[in-house]
Parts: C-alpha cells; structure tokens; sequence
C-alpha cells in the first residue's frame, strides 16, 4: 500500500499541482477543501470535487470555516474591503490575504492526517506567495513543524510538505504541464465565478505562468492582459 496524505485542495492550480506532485511521490491523496466565504467558494468547491473524481481521491472532506468570514479584514471575504487590481511589483501584504489563514488550514488537515494514519500533509504554497502573505514563509512552515511535532501522539509522524515553496508560478505550471494537471478543473481568480476577471492578483501570476511558457490557460477570462516578463 502507498504512503496516504493529505493534501490541502483549495481549487486553485497551485493545490492541483501539489496532488499531482503528491501522487507522483507515491502517496495517496487525501483531500481537504475548506470553504471559507470567499467570493469564488461555489467554483472552488465544483473544481476541487471535478480533481478528485479525476484522481479517484481516496476521500474528499469539505469543510466550512466561517469564522475566518466572520473575522473579517480580507478583500476574499469582506464585502467591505475591494479586490484589488494587479499590482505584481509591490512587496506589500494584500488586502487579500487573510489573517493567519493557513495556521487553521494546516491545523485542520493535521486532525485529519493523524485520523486517517497519512504521513504527510501537502500545501501548495511558493515563493510567490510568501512574497506577500506571512502564512507562506518556509519559516512558518519549519515553525508549524515543530507544533505538529509536540502535539500530536508520539507514534504520530506527520510532515508538512510544501514542495513549491522556493519556486515561482512559472516553475508550478511547468511542472503541472509535465505532470498532466487539468487545469482546465483549476479556478484561481478572487472576484469572479464565472469567467475569471483577468486583473486581479491571482489571475494575472496565473496568466504570468501560462503566458511564460507560451501556453494558453485553458479556463475563460473576461480579458486576458498581457503579464509575461520574458
């Protein structure tokens, strides 16, 4: 039997990757998909639930995390707070990100790993990320590390995987590319379901990527602006 993890599916191409990466590993993937009250949370949850059935996942646990709604102070689940457009250049933490977001993520899919005997716990995470969101930072990870560590059963051994991590967009959807990913079942952007606004963000790393490797992402804009840098 191969080793069994969980893997943090939240629709986007990033997560896809990582189940990709997962299985390529030799581990079987447990998903976890959470929603949150995010904007796009209908889409994220069709697209996670189209990946597992094309992985034939050993599980999908959805689950809802309101309070992070509740808390507030995200443009993802604030009506209050605007998406912003685009700003690839800026070093600033985003109004999208939301407040220690990935502590709950990683804390739920730990409970979940260590109920369903899996020895690692994937994240989609990269340097990208961690550029603007805190909860990204490979010390965060490293630090989380050492929670899972000291709290779980001493039979327990449970890794926080973020195999990304030091790598861009770019590398991501390249090797997703390599690996056979349908990112076609992928939704990354912030504001819109139904088709991806184009500006935001998500969607302008996501068609960075695409457009860097002269390939065409395959899911609908309502325009698709030109973010290539090489």
């Amino acid at each position: 039997m191969s080793d069994r993890a969980v893997v943090l599916v939240s629709g986007g191409m990033d997560s896809a990757t990582a189940v990709y990466e997962a299985i390529d590993r030799g581990y079987e993937p447990y998903f976890l998909h959470t929603s949150y009250g995010q904007n796009t949370a209908t889409r994220e949850l069709e697209c996670a639930q189209a990946l597992a059935e094309d992985v034939d996942a050993a599980d999908f646990l959805h689950v809802e995390t309101e309070h992070l709604a509740a808390i507030g102070a995200s443009s993802l689940t604030d009506e209050g707070v605007a998406v912003e457009d685009a700003d690839l250049d800026s070093d600033e933490v985003p109004s999208s990100y939301v407040p220690f977001r990935n502590a709950n993520l990683l804390a739920m899919a730990v409970s979940y790993a260590e109920a369903n005997d899996c020895s690692a716990v994937f994240i989609g995470a990269h340097s990208e990320d961690f550029s603007g969101y805190p909860d990204c930072r490979p010390a965060f990870f490293e630090a989380f590390q050492g929670v899972v560590d000291a709290g779980t059963k001493p039979e327990t051994e449970i890794e926080i995987v973020a195999p990304f991590v030091d790598w861009s967009k770019t590398d991501i959807a390249e090797r997703g590319l390599e690996l056979g990913v349908p990112y076609e079942h992928t939704w990354s952007c912030y504001r819109d379901e139904e088709p991806a606004c184009g500006t935001c963000d998500a969607c302008a790393l996501r068609l960075q990527a695409f457009q860097n490797l002269g390939e065409r992402d395959p899911i609908e804009y309502a325009q698709r602006p030109s973010y290539a840098d090489r």
